[in-house]
Order: structure tokens, then C-alpha cells, then sequence
């Protein structure tokens, strides 16, 4: 009587069937898409307009006078004309010029704020705050040499102009060392300071060229002040005693000139080393005494400090703000974008959407029926439809294969079972006695029964990746003896001739049982199918890392059309399915998952009527240490 097995209900899981449940509308991918499509939308919208509005703040400002470069030239500039000249008195001329080239409002005030130079027209008022201050004496913006440490514009001459007699003497002795120094194959430059005195430079960023010949050309004869340029250097020396006293530095100052430039802490003018009483350097203290006295001295020579505004009058920078009709069309165009936005997400996911429901349908019919579904796309949805069809292809082979094994198994177990009960039944109505030759045959039919179980046992086993091993070191000789010396009798029943070859440094690490089960059942089977007369033959030899076992017989060959399906469970070349002449139909998938679990692969070669060879690749080992 057949048992009925109840497959649990859909109602007892507590869920509903799959085709009749309902997607929430917050949950649907066309909705959620469309969501995200729209905030996309909205964020980019709005990205857009607050770029447009800071762009356009930005362009005012600069527009509006916030140019840092444009204030550093107009105050270069007119730091420049204070530099060269005792007062404000012309400089009118040259603001209205830097305003035409600038675009620029510049006014020039004194200290309290009275007027000297203008570019607006009279009675437009200041801005609220002054740009800069316009001192030559003390600056930072001017990017000559000395200016940033020294604080004095190096366009502030004074008294130290020389003459020009004293000009063209020095320019005599400049060309000199130009000449002197073209001699040893360099390419000087002669460049004029605003003293007027003249500077021997090198070709490339003003290098000074003494480091290289000065042992032959530079006697310093040009670095020597002129009679102009002791007397104001006398005059500042003069001028920074009070101050180097006051620090305890008594005497001459020792003020001398450094036509280069390179002394910037006193803006070219070098100071003597001093020493106070308790043995302190105060060069430093010196130079800054001397720097003052300086200023001093070239106060009257530059026109006095000024406030310099820049800008448009009193009134605040301008910031953007949209008007009415600017608000309307930025909120038409976020609209616009919204909408299109919407439409083009909305016809997309509905392409998107309909291949998934296909393959939703697919998947809701019954098992049995394995529906495809078409690939319409070549993008990720059909991509995914060619693995639905893969995998309903798979399924049904499967299946068809799970079909054959019960039948396989069904048809394996069926006959020792039937002969067992038959010879029981007669036994049993007193038609044939229990004598010994019985027995055995009913002995014979149990172990056909028990070693199908047990063959059915280790592919289970494998399959679930429980096969225990138990590896050693084992010489392939030896194994290949064992397996012969096994079959032997079975071979010589047969008249088939089974012998071995194998390479004596052949070791392999493996299960000394399962090997022995693996080449068994490549013996057996080569043994059902050679003819008497023909031989079986055990190899082993090495193979780079690996280990080659074959088995090779002189029988009836494998067809080419059945090679693909020889480790097949249940499967074998005789369509009769006699187990007297085809065994189980287990041995070569035992084989196989033997092989596998050793880290090796199984493979087979063969000719209809040549005879078949089968090979086992197994990663070799080396030989174990002998104790003597």
C-alpha cells in the first residue's frame, strides 16, 4: 500500500499564495523609481538655480571693486609715483589714468580725509573704509627685492642718486666686467638700479656672476660708493647714532652700501658687526637703528602717506536677487525639467517592469511545465532572463536524471531481490531442498545487494562532502601489486592476462582503501570487457608534479559517442543492462568522486574495438625518509 505524502498547505505557513499577493504601492519598483527620478530632479533644479545666484553674487563683487590683484597694481603704482616724487601735487594725472585702465573709482585723501586726488566727479563721497595706505616708506605689496623685509619702496632714491659723471664712470667699469666676464665663455646682463648706479647680473634670474671668476674679473671697484653715495651714507650714519647709543652701541656706525641688494634686513645698506659689553650681538638691534634713520632721511624726498579708497562711493555691494519674472521662469524650468524627468523614468521602468513580471509568470507555473521566457533585451533584464531559461533547462535535467537513477536503482535492486524471494518461496512449499549450493546462490545474490547499497552509500557520501579519507604515504608499486594480486583469479577465470608497470619512485599521499577501491573497479570493468587472449594492464609513472595510474585493456572499446557519458551513474555501454555483463553501473562514478576527493581528475580514452585506457591524475609525492 502506497503512502501519500501531504506537502504542507500554503495556508498552514502562514502566507499567502505567491501569484495572489499584492505589491503595496510604496514598495512597487515603478513607483519607488519614479520617486527617486523626481528628487533627483528636484535636487538638480535646485543645484542649479543656487550656482546661478552664487555665480552672479560673485561676478558683482568683482565687478564691484573686489579684485585683490587690481588693488595691488593700483597701489604699486601709486606707491611708485610717491617713491619719486616730494609731493601729491601731479599726481591727478596718474589716478585718472589707472581709473580709465581699471574701470575703477581711486580717490586719494589725507589722514583726516582731505581730498588730493580724485577720478569721480567733485562732491561724489568716499566709500565707508579706506583700501590701503600709500607710504613708499612703509610697505609690504611691492614685489622688488627688499621691499617685504625692509618695508621702503627700492624705488625711493633720495639723496642717493648719483651724478652723471658718477654714472658714466661706474658705467665705464660695469662694461669692464661685462667684458672680462665674456671672456671665460659666460653671457652677462648690465641692469640699472633707480640710483642710477649699474649692476653686472647673470643670464639667467638676475644670478649674481662674482661666484664664478671673481678671482679674475671682480676687483670691486664697482661695488665702491661714489662721493654722492658716501655723503648720504655719512649723513645716515649721522642720523642712527642716537638710537645706537641709546642700545650702547657707541662710535661710527660703519653704514656701508650693498649696491646688490642681498642684505634685505636693512634694504641694502650693511651694518658692521658690534658687540655690547656683556659680549651680546646686536647687529640686529644696529640694522633696525639704522633702517629708522633711514626713513628719517628719506622722508623729505617722498610724498607724505595718503588713504587710498577704492570702490563705488558710499554705497553697499549689490547682492543678486531675483526679480518676480526671474522667480517665474526658473520655477517654469524646474517644472519642465520635473515633468520630462518624470515621463522619460516612467517610460523606462514600465521597459524595465515587464520582463520582470514575465519572468514572475514563469515562475508562479506549475514545476513540471519548465517555462522559458523570451530574452527581448540584451541588458541586464535579459541577461537575467537567459539565466532564468539556463536554470529551467538545468531543472529539467535534473529531473529527468533524478527519473532515471529511481528507475536505475529501482530496476538494480529489483533483480537479486526477485531471485532471493523466488528461492525462498520455493524452499519454503518444500519444491527444492535448502542444501548448500542454494545457500551460496542466495548468498551470491545478498552480496550483489549489499555492495550496490554500499556503492550508492559512498556516492551519497560524496555528494554531501563526507567521504572520510585517510592518507598516507603509499608507493604506487605496491598498490598496483595489491590490486592485481586481488583480480588475479578473476583474470585467469577470464583468460585475460593482467600484469603491472610501474616507475619504483613513484609515491603518491593518498587513501591506501579508496585507491584500491578506485583501480578495482577500473579492473573490473576492464576485465567485463576484454575478450579471453586479451590483457589488462596497471601503470604508474610520473608526470611532472603528478602521479599517472592507468588502466589499459585490449577489449571492445568505448564508441566515441558514448566517451562523454562513461562516469555517468548507472550508465553502461550495454543497452541490455545485464548485470552479468555490465555490473551496476556505479563503479566508474565511484571512480570519479574518488579521484576528486584526492585532488585528482579521472579521464578516459578509447576506440570502438581498440580497446580503452583510463587515467588517473593524482598530485605525486616524494618519497618517504627510510630509517636505517
Amino acid at each position: 500500500m502506497k503512502r501519500r505524502v501531504r506537502r504542507p498547505s500554503v495556508e498552514g505557513t502562514g502566507r499567502r499564495p505567491l501569484g495572489k499577493r499584492r505589491v503595496p504601492l510604496r514598495k512597487r519598483l515603478l513607483v519607488r523609481l519614479l520617486f527617486v527620478s523626481a528628487l533627483i530632479a528636484v535636487c538638480s533644479v535646485a543645484a542649479t538655480a543656487w550656482l546661478a545666484v552664487t555665480t552672479t553674487t560673485s561676478a558683482l563683487k568683482e565687478e564691484q571693486g573686489q579684485d585683490l590683484a587690481a588693488d595691488n597694481q593700483i597701489l604699486a603704482r601709486l606707491s611708485g609715483y610717491a617713491a619719486t616724487h616730494p609731493d601729491w601735487a601731479g599726481v591727478r594725472h596718474t589716478v585718472r589714468a589707472l581709473a580709465a585702465e581699471t574701470g575703477r573709482r581711486i580717490a586719494l585723501t589725507t589722514a583726516d580725509r582731505t581730498p588730493v586726488a580724485d577720478s569721480a566727479a567733485r562732491g561724489t563721497p568716499l566709500p565707508p573704509r579706506p583700501a590701503a595706505s600709500v607710504d613708499p616708506l612703509h610697505t609690504d605689496t611691492y614685489t622688488d627685492s627688499g621691499a617685504q623685509l625692509s618695508g621702503i619702496d627700492p624705488r625711493v632714491v633720495g639723496p642717493y642718486r648719483i651724478t652723471g659723471a658718477e654714472r658714466a664712470k661706474l658705467d665705464a667699469l660695469a662694461g669692464r666686467l661685462k667684458a672680462c666676464y665674456e671672456a671665460f665663455g659666460l653671457r652677462p646682463t648690465v641692469t640699472r638700479i633707480p640710483s642710477g648706479r649699474p649692476l653686472v647680473t647673470g643670464p639667467g634670474q638676475g644670478a649674481d656672476l662674482a661666484g664664478y671668476v671673481a678671482e679674475k674679473c671682480d676687483d670691486g671697484a664697482l661695488n665702491i660708493p661714489t662721493p654722492t653715495e658716501r655723503k648720504a651714507l655719512d649723513r645716515l650714519s649721522d642720523l642712527a647714532q642716537p638710537c645706537l647709543r641709546g642700545l650702547g652701541l657707541g662710535g661710527p656706525a660703519f653704514v656701508t652700501l650693498d649696491p646688490t641688494g642681498r642684505d634685505l634686513l636693512a634694504g641694502g645698506y650693511v651694518v658692521a658687526r658690534k658687540k655690547t659689553k656683556t659680549g651680546a650681538d646686536d647687529t640686529r638691534a644696529a640694522r633696525t637703528c639704522v633702517l629708522d634713520a633711514r626713513r628719517t632721511q628719506l622722508r623729505p624726498y617722498v610724498a607724505p602717506p595718503a588713504q587710498l579708497f577704492l570702490g563705488i562711493g558710499d554705497r553697499d555691494t549689490v547682492r543678486f536677487d531675483m526679480s518676480p519674472a526671474n522667480k517665474a521662469k526658473v520655477a517654469g524650468a524646474a517644472g519642465l525639467v520635473l515633468a520630462v524627468t518624470v515621463a522619460v523614468a516612467a517610460v523606462v521602468a514600465v521597459r524595465l517592469v515587464r520582463p520582470l513580471r514575465a519572468l514572475t509568470a514563469a515562475a508562479q507555473q506549475p514545476p513540471e511545465l519548465h517555462v522559458r521566457v523570451p530574452v527581448t533585451t540584451r541588458d541586464e533584464t535579459g541577461i537575467l532572463a537567459e539565466a532564468f531559461n539556463d536554470l529551467t533547462e538545468r531543472r529539467e535535467r535534473l529531473e529527468a536524471q533524478r527519473k532515471a537513477m529511481v528507475s536505475d536503482i529501482a530496476h538494480e535492486l529489483r533483480s537479486p531481490l526477485t531471485n532471493i524471494r523466488g528461492w525462498l518461496e520455493v524452499t519454503r512449499d518444500g519444491v527444492v531442498d535448502p542444501d548448500p549450493a542454494l545457500l551460496g546462490s542466495l548468498h551470491d545474490e545478498a552480496l550483489v545487494l549489499q555492495r550496490i547499497i554500499d556503492d550508492l552509500q559512498d556516492i551519497a557520501a560524496a555528494d554531501a562532502g563526507t567521504l572520510r579519507l585517510h592518507p598516507e604515504p603509499l608507493h604506487a608499486a605496491e598498490l598496483l601489486d595489491q590490486v592485481a594480486a586481488a583480480h588475479r583469479v578473476a583474470a585467469d577465470g577470464a583468460g585475460v592476462v593482467l600484469g603491472t608497470d610501474a616507475d619504483p619512485a613513484a609515491w603518491l599521499d593518498a587513501d591506501p582503501v579508496r585507491m584500491r577501491q578506485a583501480l578495482g573497479n577500473l579492473v573490473s570493468n576492464a576485465l567485463r570487457h576484454t575478450p579471453a587472449g586479451g590483457t589488462v594492464t596497471l601503470a604508474a609513472h610520473r608526470d611532472g608534479d603528478d602521479l599517472l595510474l592507468t588502466v589499459t585493456d585490449t577489449g571492445t572499446g568505448i564508441a566515441a559517442e558514448d566517451l562523454p557519458h562513461v562516469f555517468e551513474r548507472f550508465w553502461r555501454a550495454e543497452k541490455s543492462r545485464s548485470r552479468r555483463t555490465g555490473g551496476s553501473g556505479l563503479g566508474l562514478a565511484i571512480v570519479r568522486h574518488l579521484v576528486a576527493a584526492h585532488g585528482g581528475t579521472a579521464r578516459v580514452a578509447s576506440e570502438s574495438g581498440e580497446g580503452a585506457v583510463f587515467t588517473l591524475r593524482l598530485p605525486a609525492a616524494a618519497p618517504p625518509d627510510r630509517e636505517e
